[in-house]
């Protein structure tokens, strides 16, 4: 907090607050590398964001970053739900950065989108003591409102409004692909030097291969992965009619993982009972890192089935640098910014095609060679260009732009021994 004094040997240094709604911390593992990222650049990092299982504490303190956490209602895919957790979130962000002020203090708040309100919490701040907001961008809201929805109403034109609010207000906005940063420039309004390319991948020294995974085979010769959410956009119900075509192929030595969860997961349970094909794939929910990377290290293929629409085609998937990071060779659809992030480590099918999906699975399976030559180029991929290691040098150009633009009186603080 500005006005309180450091400890005798303890530096100042520049406060961040980090502001995340879909996910808590650290699960999230981008949030949670940013924000590692900045405490060892020599910031004060703290983090709002939602309970969730496993992370119930409403205050911890991780690694050295302060982890303020709230409730949330029940995930809902309904509009009046969405409404109650959007007000819900507002509500809990904004009285915990007022404690996070008092408590600790902040230069710079960081919001993570969706959705773009958070902004609301930032203008107080930025208006009244000139703190700093930097739009961390993960989702562009119009395009997901247009795959959803498939219509320019007026909650449409909402979401563009308070995208618009939120980019008006930014002082650096962080992109996590060409094409969103294509947005900012073109839609945003922002100049060149405002907006920063910080790719969502893993470290390397962490997300690596483990043992173990295999009794995850339960006897199928063949393992296909995937990892993610499981939501209406996702297209796993596209996996799984892809599963159905295998089957009736005759194919009944294939396994297919699906490990996460998410607001659609019931209702994909119940059509992979549907479709007879229940005996083939396993939802494992969501899990522990270490038996992630132990049931992805086994696989013979991983796969990302998003559907080409207004959103995935502009979107980069953190499963694709995931699967690159561990060697695994990838089929999905054919979308521009899958393309470029796996370039050869994968394969492209006919989009938003079930049986276009299956071909290229079998093909792929069947082809022992070419899966160990995609593996190994989206490795070389992820070593030379795409690890979380290479982003971190834009991230702290970003805050330096951010914290570069004004002369701010660097806030006391108490440093490590803080109590919390």
């Amino acid at each position: 907090m500005r006005g309180r004094a450091a400890p005798p040997g303890q530096a100042l240094k520049r406060g961040v607050l980090i502001v995340v709604e879909n996910l808590p911390v650290p699960f999230d593992r981008r949030v949670w590398m940013e924000a590692t990222a900045l405490r060892d650049a020599g910031y004060l990092v703290s983090v709002i964001c939602p309970t969730g299982k496993g992370y119930e504490a409403r205050r911890e303190m991780i690694e050295g970053i302060a982890v303020y956490r709230h409730p949330l209602p029940p995930e809902s895919n309904a509009g009046l739900g969405f409404v109650r957790e959007y007000l819900a979130a507002l509500w809990h962000e904004t009285r915990l950065a007022w404690r996070v002020r008092r408590e600790r203090g902040f230069d710079v708040l960081h919001a993570c989108n969706p959705p773009d309100l958070i902004f609301l919490v930032a203008a107080p701040f930025k208006l009244l003591y000139g703190t700093r907001f930097v739009f961390d961008q993960h989702d562009v809201n119009p395009e997901l409102y247009l795959t959803k929805f498939g219509r320019r109403d007026l909650p449409y034109r909402a979401l563009v409004l308070a995208e618009r609010l939120t980019y008006a207000l930014a002082d650096v906005v962080i992109s996590t692909n060409e094409s969103y940063r294509k947005i900012a420039l073109t839609r945003g309004h922002k100049r060149p030097d405002q907006v920063f390319v910080v790719r969502s991948a893993p470290s390397l020294e962490r997300f690596r291969p483990r043992p173990g995974g295999e009794r995850h085979r339960e006897g199928f010769r063949y393992l296909v992965g995937y990892l993610g959410v499981m939501g209406p956009q996702e297209g796993v119900d596209y996996l799984l009619h892809a599963v159905r075509h295998m089957v009736d192929r005759g194919r009944r030595d294939v396994k297919v993982m699906l490990i996460g969860g998410g607001s659609s997961l019931a209702d994909l349970r119940a059509l992979a009972e549907e479709l007879g094909i229940g005996a083939y794939v396993e939802f494992t929910g969501r899990v522990p890192d270490e038996e992630l990377l132990e049931r992805l290290s086994a696989c013979d293929v991983c796969v990302n089935p998003d559907p080409l629409n207004p959103l995935n085609d502009v979107s980069s998937m953190n499963k694709i640098v995931e699967y690159m990071a561990l060697g695994k060779p990838i089929v999905q659809f054919d979308l521009k910014e899958g393309r470029a992030s796996a370039g050869e480590a994968s394969v492209y099918a006919r989009p938003n095609d079930a049986r276009a999906l299956a071909d290229e699975l079998l093909a792929l399976l069947d082809d022992p060679e070419r899966r160990a030559a995609m593996g190994a180029a989206g490795l070389q991929r992820m070593r030379e260009r795409l690890a979380w290691e290479h982003q971190i040098p834009a991230l702290r150009a970003a805050y330096a732009r951010a914290l570069g633009t004004v002369r701010l009186s660097p806030p006391a603080r108490l440093g490590s021994a803080e109590r919390f």
